[in-house]
């Protein structure tokens, strides 16, 4: 499956040469001049990277990737930039890059850069159900991409019921999965586990099986 990337870049000449160049390596590039329509792209379909320059109009790059950020979005992203002091650099960092190239740059340092980035990335791909997203690298989940607050037994019943989800979880697989043999468990606990998921997930049903367990139905 071919990698998608996000190019903002206001300079047309410039990323006419970086479309050419990324498209010859087999990338599905998407150009936006302003990052206004570079963010609502990102809300209208998902990308594997963002190349991002930072001063574009409407929208600058420093203020787009802090607001994706501010979203839960994870996206791996690489400024490119004309821009040499320090504190710009340090300023790209805090927004939540991955990489920085400054201007002009070797093109084989970017795909290099660029790939090694997707490699790490896809490395701890999070795992979609519906609205909820589970996060491995960060041990967490998140529902309309805000993290939930969990206890321990809520996140590994919640994970349980998304990776068989619309699927009956027996009992018996909660209650390994929820408690060690040295621990006592009972179905008021599990009770008491389901209605807390179901007021954080209201738009989602958890339906009671019974006689078997528990369905997460999207």
């Amino acid at each position: 499956m071919l990698s998608k990337i996000l190019l903002l870049e206001d300079d047309l000449l410039f990323a006419e040469t970086l479309v050419d160049l990324l498209e010859d390596e087999n990338y599905l590039v998407s150009h936006f001049p302003n990052g206004q329509d570079a963010l609502d792209a990102t809300y209208e379909g998902k990308f594997d990277a963002y190349l991002l320059d930072i001063n574009v109009p409407l929208i600058d790059g420093l203020s787009l990737l802090s607001e994706l950020r501010d979203a839960n979005d994870n996206t791996p992203a690489i400024f490119l930039t004309s821009h040499k002091d320090k504190s710009m650099l340090e300023k790209g960092f805090l927004s939540g890059c991955d990489d920085y190239l400054i201007k002009p740059f070797d093109s084989n340092e970017l795909l290099l850069r660029l790939s090694a980035l997707l490699k790490r990335s896809k490395k701890y791909k999070p795992e979609s159900f519906g609205d909820l997203v589970y996060d491995e690298l960060h041990k967490c989940i998140l529902y309309k991409k805000e993290e939930l607050e969990l206890s321990k037994k809520e996140y590994l019943l919640l994970l349980l019921l998304m990776r068989h989800i619309n699927t009956s979880v027996p009992k018996e697989l909660i209650y390994d999965e929820l408690w060690s043999s040295a621990e006592s468990g009972s179905d008021g606990a599990i009770r008491v586990y389901i209605n807390r998921l179901k007021q954080l997930l209201p738009g989602m049903k958890i339906e009671n099986i019974r006689g078997i367990g528990y369905k997460l139905v999207e």
